[in-house]
């Protein structure tokens, strides 16, 4: 299945959460799944459909297509950690997801378009690779011609969200240091990312 790049909110009706990498609004005013019955809809999930549920929001929020998801899902399980817990930490790792809870982009999608487009530098070199896994003590910033651009200075003033407890941000050079490895508490929703390795577990 390819990225998503439909309506982003629509999507998060529908897994009744509010995925901050996917979208900057708000489903408080519609919290009910879409659609003509979306206010009576009263159904009862098997386990099938908690696990494939779970598996979305992790899927959606990320950016990932399913093929993707999958190799970070195998290099999880091949880890001495619980697959669980290394799956979000590899997922927390991206670079455009660090690009993104660094307060440089307001969502992941806007965040991989400034990896991509060679905006930012890792170690004080461009690179380009929105799904380069960041290490300890990696420094993530804008280039200097890339300073003024617009969407980066009003995301920067306009923070999707607070910076998460492993990055550290300085606010006069614009740089953010990866101090440690992040952990599971670090995903800003809600996951029993458990019931993601039950989905895989079934069918790898």
């Amino acid at each position: 299945m390819a990225r998503y790049t439909g309506p982003r909110v629509k999507k998060m009706r529908a897994l009744g959460v509010e995925l901050p990498g996917l979208s900057r609004k708000s489903i408080e005013r519609r919290p009910y799944a879409p659609g003509q019955h979306g206010q009576n809809r009263r159904r009862k999930l098997s386990d099938f459909g908690k696990q494939l549920l779970e598996k979305q929001k992790l899927r959606l929020n990320y950016g990932l297509g399913e093929r993707q998801f999958r190799r970070l899902v195998v290099a999880a399980r091949s880890s001495r950690l619980a697959t669980g817990d290394k799956l979000l930490e590899l997922l927390e790792r991206r670079l455009d997801n660090v690009v993104f809870r660094a307060g440089f982009a307001p969502t992941i999608p806007a965040a991989r378009q400034l990896v991509a487009h060679g905006h930012i530098l890792v170690n004080g070199r461009r690179l380009d690779i929105p799904s380069y896994s960041v290490q300890v003590g990696d420094v993530i910033g804008p280039r200097e011609k890339s300073r003024n651009l617009t969407a980066l200075n009003e995301s920067l003033g306009n923070l999707s969200l607070t910076r998460p407890d492993w990055m550290d941000y300085n606010e006069s050079a614009h740089l953010a240091r990866i101090t440690q490895v992040p952990d599971p508490s670090s995903v800003p929703f809600e996951i029993d990312v458990q019931l993601v390795v039950e989905y895989y577990s079934k069918r790898m």
